[in-house]
């Protein structure tokens, strides 16, 4: 009885229930959706800083040259050496890193020798052109080109003095010059200078010398010399040039027939006042290891005179002048000259062609 009215009572119970089991009049809490994952944040890749470089495609080349290789153009292959199947590298091309002289090779020059304190090689001959029109051809254009640089032959004719000088009724002249033919080395020279009174016969000397340089400013002189108004010639050995500071100097020896030895030494020097205007103070001393009676000239210092002209170069070539000559006689020649001293004004030109 009892299990009957418990079983009566369920049904009754779940008659009065709706289709989601709940009881009327009761309010049910609405489930809570389910939490929706938040997304991953999306990770952007930025673009390199630097573009891409698309590589061009080079055109392949017939072969490098050694000189291309050298210089870093191109590479030559290993199998082609530096500077062509079957010629040596030449000096010039060694000293310029173009290639490699051999270890053994007698031509190597320049760069491509050992460190060292050897004095320097001589230059090398510049002889490409010789690989295209022959070394016959190529001698002939460079005797030429020596020639035109520094080979070929010159003259000049300079007038240093030319001078009048008053000397109240008793007025005299004098002149000094040369003339020179030749190139840089090798000149022939001819020299003359002296003096006079108007009127009398005048007293001097001509040169005629072989000049041969011996360096940048020097020159060694040899020849003859024939006195002036005597029969007295002499054998010439000399040596003139530009001495440091711009002097013009020279100094020379002189053996007569008679063996009577001479001596002479001069110089002189250019003082630009502007660039038209020249002081030029001049020095000459004569020497004498003997007296001379029939020349009038004692052993020692035989005489001396000093000058001072200042010229004006109308041209280079054409200068008018006024100066100042003092001359003064020493020892046995003073007194065989009967005294000697003195200064003279001089008024000349100076002039070269």
């Amino acid at each position: 009885m009892s299990v009957t009215l418990a079983l009566a009572l369920a049904a009754a119970q779940m008659q009065g229930m709706d289709h989601a089991g709940h009881m009327p009049g009761m309010t049910m809490p609405m489930p809570r959706p389910a939490a929706t994952p938040k997304p991953k944040p999306r990770t952007v890749k930025r673009p390199a800083r630097h573009r891409a470089v698309t590589a061009v495609p080079v055109p392949e080349v017939a072969a490098c040259s050694p000189e291309h290789a050298a210089m870093g153009h191109c590479e030559a292959p290993a199998s082609i050496p530096a500077t062509g199947p079957s010629e040596p590298c030449p000096p010039e091309h060694a000293a310029m890193g173009h290639c490699t002289a051999a270890p053994g090779d007698a031509a190597a020059s320049g760069t491509a020798l050992p460190a060292g304190d050897a004095p320097a090689p001589a230059a090398p001959a510049p002889t490409y052109a010789d690989r295209v029109w022959g070394a016959g051809a190529m001698a002939a254009a460079r005797a030429r080109l020596r020639h035109e640089h520094g080979g070929m032959t010159f003259t000049q004719v300079m007038l240093n003095i030319a001078e009048l000088q008053p000397r109240g009724g008793r007025d005299g002249y004098r002149w000094d010059g040369e003339a020179w033919f030749g190139g840089d080395i090798d000149r022939l020279v001819v020299k003359s200078e002296g003096d006079g009174r108007l009127g009398t016969r005048a007293r001097g000397e001509v040169q005629a010398l072989y000049s041969r340089a011996i360096g940048p400013y020097f020159n060694v002189q040899g020849g003859i010399r024939q006195e002036i108004g005597a029969d007295r010639r002499y054998a010439v050995a000399g040596v003139e040039g530009l001495a440091p500071y711009w002097f013009d100097v020279e100094a020379t020896a002189f053996l007569s027939d008679r063996g009577d030895v001479l001596a002479r030494v001069e110089g002189t020097y250019d003082q630009r006042v502007t660039q038209r205007l020249i002081l030029q103070p001049r020095a000459e001393l004569n020497l004498s290891a003997q007296d001379v009676a029939p020349d009038r000239i004692g052993a020692g210092l035989v005489d001396a005179e000093l000058g001072l002209r200042l010229r004006y170069e109308l041209r280079r070539e054409f200068a008018p002048y006024v100066g100042v000559s003092w001359e003064r006689a020493f020892g046995a020649t003073r007194r065989l000259r009967g005294g000697g001293d003195g200064a003279v004004i001089a008024l000349g030109v100076r002039a070269w062609f």
